[in-house]
């Protein structure tokens, strides 16, 4: 702990401290409350202070750790995706209603990264019919391992937005695209500014680079009566509705998170 106390991160220095512990050890916090006089082996011992070491540089626990937990589930993250925040559960919750209309919806997650959405709503939506894009064939590795950890089948397809499923029509088309504008790179934090994939990230001077080529994309691979759902940066609401009504949507709906700012946007195909 004391070495990460000057760090980046000092708030949480303690509870980082403890966790890469935990992590090195194998154990849970039951575990290691019971044997807090053991001395640490040569090897964890050593192992310990590099992944403290790490931390102490700004990077992310999750890729330290390779773990975390997204809508209840495990997966395994990598340097090669984006870190699945709490926030996009509002986003799986909103497209597992979206669902109840449909008796068998095709559902397509565009730049769907270490499959967090994917896998999620294949977990609760077994009766669905879930494909899954990314540009890049690393983050893909990783969704499927997840995928396959999670015990879930569905189609991973290499490519930009909707090109891999072009002729192909969906009942719900999610995502959670780069959003954040170039202009606040410097605000974002240093285990989010240096080491989270900028293409993930990312998206023009205002944010909105990819909703400009998603939006209308998304109207044409809907079927009639179909709805898009996706994340949204904050502040972005008013220009994402004008989007979404420049491409023919309707019945927009924004969703705010536990910090009520709108997270979640949904539209309407008619």
């Amino acid at each position: 702990m004391v070495r990460l106390s000057p760090g980046p991160h000092k708030d949480r220095a303690r509870a980082d401290a403890e966790l890469l512990l935990l992590h090195v050890l194998g154990k849970n916090k039951s575990w290691l409350m019971a044997h807090l006089d053991e001395e640490l082996a040569e090897d964890n011992a050593v192992h310990y202070i590099e992944l403290i070491e790490r931390r102490f540089k700004g990077e992310p626990i999750q890729y330290i750790t390779g773990e975390m937990e997204f809508y209840g589930l495990p997966f395994r993250v990598t340097p090669d995706v984006l870190i699945p925040r709490p926030e996009t559960e509002h986003l799986v919750d909103k497209v597992i209603e979206l669902a109840a209309r449909f008796e068998q919806p095709r559902i397509l997650d565009i730049g769907t990264g270490a499959g967090a959405i994917a896998v999620a709503l294949a977990h609760k939506l077994p009766h669905a019919h879930i494909a899954a894009t990314d540009i890049s064939e690393r983050a893909l590795a990783v969704a499927r391992e997840n995928a396959k950890r999670n015990g879930v089948d569905l189609r991973f397809l290499l490519g930009d937005l909707l090109a891999p499923v072009a002729g192909e029509r969906f009942e719900i088309v999610v995502s959670n695209p780069p959003y954040v504008p170039n202009a606040d790179r410097a605000t974002l934090s240093v285990e989010v500014r240096e080491h989270e994939p900028a293409l993930a990230l990312f998206a023009g001077e205002d944010g909105l680079d990819v909703y400009r080529r998603l939006i209308p994309a998304v109207f044409g691979a809907l079927t009639p009566g179909g709805f898009v759902a996706f994340e949204i940066g904050c502040g972005q609401s008013t220009a994402i509705a004008d989007l979404l009504v420049h491409a023919g949507f309707e019945q927009i709906e924004f969703i705010p998170d536990l910090q009520g700012i709108l997270r979640v946007a949904c539209a309407w195909r008619p």
